[in-house]
């Protein structure tokens, strides 16, 4: 597993004087390490997390958010679950959700929301300056969200910065949330 921590840091528990500034600065916090030591752990017996760059970790509530890079999430998710349940229980929390670093708002937001589907995403500047991404989905995919609206746009925030309104539009109207 590959992280902006040292190897030899996460196994050891003793961080060297350059991932001892990057805790410091914030650049790397508490729970990104006890993940990434669990990742690390793990990656003896699940082969495939040898390759996997783990960025952050993200928590609010019950729910754990892990960020890898674009084409390692399928590898976490390989194991039919394992991986996921192991992480679950060593950290205890009762989620865990597997997104993508991406730089992209409009990729970040689709993985954000999966399994439901984006009708649309736009820019809403407001008279005070400051700017929302409105997300309208469909209605009758209310249900296949992964998470509450809330903790779906807590995520948004701290990940990328973004302050989210969610609208579901239907055949008639649209319910602004």
């Amino acid at each position: 597993m590959l992280t902006k921590i040292c190897s030899v840091d996460l196994k050891s528990g003793i961080l060297c004087p350059k991932c001892e500034e990057k805790v410091k600065s914030g650049e790397v916090s508490e729970l990104d390490l006890k993940v990434a030591k669990i990742l690390l752990e793990l990656e003896n017996k699940y082969q495939a997390l040898q390759t996997v760059y783990f960025h952050k970790a993200l928590e609010f509530k019950d729910t754990l958010v892990i960020l890898v890079n674009k084409g390692d999430v399928h590898k976490i998710l390989s194991y039919g679950g394992k991986i996921l349940r192991e992480i679950s229980e060593k950290v205890g929390k009762k989620r865990v959700r597997i997104l993508a670093y991406n730089d992209e708002p409009r990729r970040f937001l689709e993985d954000l929301f999966a399994p439901a589907s984006i009708l649309t995403i736009n820019k809403i500047w407001l008279p005070d300056g400051s700017e929302e991404t409105k997300v309208v989905i469909p209605r009758r995919d209310a249900k296949k969200l992964p998470e509450n609206i809330n903790v779906l746009k807590e995520f948004a925030k701290n990940i990328m910065g973004m302050t989210l309104r969610v609208e579901f539009e239907g055949a008639r109207s649209r319910q602004i949330i």
